[in-house]
Formats: structure tokens, C-alpha cells, sequence
């Protein structure tokens, strides 16, 4: 079981003493934090009063979504076009008055990535339930609504692809869904380092604010710790992990909530 995490909205002094009257610069998980974890992926469009919150918060201090999904997907469910947003665990990063510009890591995969689709969709891609989601520099595959036979034949093609290319590849277990990508040295606590420094937020007088809910954000967790502030949504006591988070939020409704707090006091 988790250590008990102050709640951001209920305790509230602790969180202000952790901001110490600095600017933040928030980058934000889409999915499971922006929006509910919903069966199908395609569904996860932000609520206009989420999209009102977001909207306002960017205007007044940095605000960048980073998720696993393509970042024209992420733009397309948010219906925003006023934010950077980092596709593919930040590998495609997408800024609204500097157009796009990509980490140079992100290339030369493509082939790999190619092929392991082919074999994703050629041996489960038909199950029911099973859904299999290409993306710029990964390939994830879902399985939320498939059957439990179903579920092992996805886990154990996962597995065997790992196998064939122990050098290769590397897979980033999700909530129902695994998402396989090039062997490389990069995580969300990566891309936000880079996105830090790239888009100059390095100040004394701001702090970077991480929101996630699921396995892949503890590395961003993990990058702000003692620097930053990072915010776990969901219940802790829940996990079968330790979390790095300093703060925990409920639910998105919860996360709606604080973003429009923290959207006065970026005033």
C-alpha cells in the first residue's frame, strides 16, 4: 500500500506551501487525467467545461499535454489549438506559435515499427475487443473489452515479440493496453526534461507541474522529484507500486477543479 499522499484540493496549505507563490508550468497526461479512462480509445474527447478550464489555464501560464497517443490524435480529441502538445511520449512536440519540431531520436524506427504492427494486427488484431493502434514511433494494443482467453493470446504475442527482439524493442504496460516501442533511453520524465528546457522553463520563479494517472507517468514523477511538483490521479491505496507523486487528485472531475484553482492563482 501506498504512504497517504495530501490531496491537492483538501490540502490545500500544503500544496501552496509546495508552489511557495512561484508561476507554474503544467504539463499534463491526457488520458485517464483530461478525460475518464473509457473502452474505447476514440472516445476519450474532453468535456467542454475540462476544455473552458485548460483553455484559461494557458492563458495565463505554460501548460503542455504530453501522452503515449500521436499528438495529432491528442489535438483532434482536445479541440484546442492553443496548446503544446507532446505526441508519442514527446517525441513530436507541436507549439502553438512555433509549429512542430520533433526530438531527433524519433526517427529511424519506422520500419521496426511497421513490421511489429503487421504482426499485431495479423495474429490478434481480429479478436473481439482487441484494438490495435499505430502510432508515429510505438504501436499499442489494446484490450479493455476482449475476453480473458482473448486477453492471454494479446499478452503472449506481447511477450514472444519481446523475445524475438530482446534488443529491439521494449513495452510499456498500460492500463488494459500495451504499448511496444524502440529500445531506447526515453520516458515521459525524459520528454519532460527536454520540454523544460526547450521551452525555456528553467526559472527560479517556475515550477513544473506534472498530473498523471498511470505507470508511465511515475518517470515524469520521478524527474520532478525535489524540483517540481507531481500529482497522482486516482487512489493510491490502490496501486500495487510505490508512487513518486507528491500529490494525489481523485478523478478528473477532481483534476477540473484544481486546474481552474490553479488557473487564479497563475493570475
Amino acid at each position: 500500500m501506498a504512504d497517504r499522499l495530501p490531496h491537492a484540493l483538501r490540502d490545500r496549505d500544503q500544496f501552496d506551501a509546495a508552489l511557495a507563490g512561484r508561476r507554474p508550468a503544467v504539463f499534463l497526461d491526457y488520458d485517464g487525467v483530461l478525460t475518464p479512462i473509457v473502452d474505447r480509445p476514440e472516445d476519450a474527447r474532453m468535456a467542454p467545461s475540462m476544455r473552458r478550464v485548460v483553455h484559461e489555464l494557458a492563458g495565463r501560464c505554460s501548460v503542455c499535454v504530453v501522452s503515449g497517443r500521436d499528438r495529432v490524435v491528442v489535438q483532434e480529441l482536445m479541440g484546442l489549438d492553443d496548446l503544446v502538445v507532446a505526441g508519442s511520449h514527446g517525441f513530436d512536440i507541436w507549439h502553438p506559435q512555433r509549429g512542430r519540431y520533433e526530438h531527433e531520436a524519433a526517427s529511424g524506427f519506422e520500419d521496426l515499427i511497421a513490421e511489429v504492427t503487421q504482426r499485431l494486427r495479423g495474429e490478434v488484431g481480429d479478436l473481439a475487443g482487441v484494438a490495435v493502434e499505430p502510432k508515429r514511433a510505438s504501436v499499442a494494443v489494446h484490450y479493455r473489452l476482449a475476453g480473458a482467453e482473448d486477453a492471454r493470446r494479446v499478452e503472449q504475442l506481447v511477450k514472444r515479440l519481446l523475445d524475438e527482439r530482446p534488443d529491439e524493442l521494449k513495452v510499456t504496460p498500460g492500463k488494459m493496453v500495451y504499448e511496444l516501442q524502440p529500445k531506447l533511453d526515453w520516458n515521459k520524465g525524459r520528454a519532460v526534461d527536454y520540454l523544460i528546457d526547450t521551452l525555456g522553463l528553467t526559472g527560479e520563479d517556475t515550477v513544473p507541474l506534472y498530473i498523471g494517472d498511470d505507470v508511465t507517468d511515475e518517470d515524469a514523477f520521478a524527474a520532478l522529484r525535489g524540483r517540481g511538483i507531481s500529482l497522482y490521479v486516482g487512489d493510491p491505496d490502490q496501486l500495487d507500486r510505490r508512487t513518486d507523486a507528491d500529490f494525489t487528485l481523485d478523478s478528473p472531475t477532481d483534476v477540473e477543479q484544481f486546474l481552474a484553482t490553479l488557473a487564479t492563482l497563475a493570475r
